[in-house]
């Protein structure tokens, strides 16, 4: 009973990864239609990997290049991973919810693959700012941009799921692109999703190499916590005010707006405290 349930959460895992990212899974995990929205619990757990291989970059790029010149290059290996799957849905929400329109008209521009005035800017800013916030990061040492990468990437997709579950769907199910993640996530879901986040952000506190590591690190995540949190009842009100729930591009909207948020907590206390953790590079 435990191996075959293990086994199926293993699917779940893999379809995640199969969802958000570029990367191929073995043939053996198959698919089905209602495992879309099952595996939405383990979407902290690939934002995290995804922030890994953002980290990695950054630390093998940081060897070589200036500290901007490795930022840039851990985001585009982030975007590229995803296929700039986030950022589609920004650029498509910013579009659809910058102006006063009305739901219908902006349910029709969502559809739109052509990209406005709206969502190039949104694209240009968000990814500046995620820019300069690691860079800042980098400053106080190379594993700051690293730890933050990491978190920020997991608890954003918490915050996708969270909103899965407070709202309902608020486009036309039978033309949804993924029409499992149309149906409104268990409760369990977002428990789970947030006790990946939760078990990082005690794997990142305890295996961190700083010799005080609840000097800064702790009231870091703890702060980005918070910034993910607001950033969450932010959306959930806008979106319902708006669109009267989510669809797919507002949750990546969601997810980029979090990210920046997190990465922006990190850095104001990082700055701050940075001193007190002490033996870092």
């Amino acid at each position: 009973m435990w191996s075959s349930r293990l086994v199926h959460e293993l699917r779940l895992l893999l379809v995640a990864v199969q969802f958000l990212t570029r990367v191929p899974v073995p043939q053996w995990v198959g698919f089905e239609a209602h495992w879309l929205n099952e595996c939405a619990r383990h979407l902290p757990l690939v934002g995290a990997g995804i922030g890994a291989v953002g980290a990695l970059v950054w630390c093998l790029a940081a060897q070589v290049w200036p500290p901007s010149v490795a930022v840039v290059l851990s985001m585009v290996a982030t975007v590229w991973l995803t296929g700039a799957f986030h950022e589609d849905g920004l650029s498509d929400t910013c579009d659809a919810l910058g102006g006063t329109v009305s739901r219908d008209k902006a349910l029709l521009i969502m559809k739109d693959s052509r990209i406005g005035a709206y969502g190039a800017v949104s694209l240009v800013l968000m990814l500046g700012l995620k820019g300069v916030t690691l860079a800042g990061l980098a400053e106080h040492g190379l594993w700051w941009p690293a730890l933050a990468l990491i978190w920020a990437h997991a608890a954003s997709r918490a915050v996708a799921v969270t909103l899965m579950r407070c709202l309902p769907y608020a486009g036309d199910i039978e033309h949804a692109k993924a029409k499992p993640l149309a149906l409104s996530v268990r409760a369990s879901a977002v428990w789970v999703a947030w006790c990946w986040v939760l078990l990082l952000t005690l794997g990142l506190v305890l295996l961190a190499p700083f010799k005080d590591p609840f000097a800064v690190l702790l009231p870091a995540t703890l702060a980005a916590g918070l910034a993910c949190a607001l950033v969450t009842v932010v959306c959930a009100r806008w979106y319902r005010q708006r669109l009267g729930g989510y669809t797919g591009d507002t949750l990546g909207a969601a997810q980029q707006l979090s990210e920046a948020a997190a990465l922006l907590a990190w850095l104001a206390v990082v700055k701050h405290g940075a001193a007190v953790a002490l033996g870092f590079p």
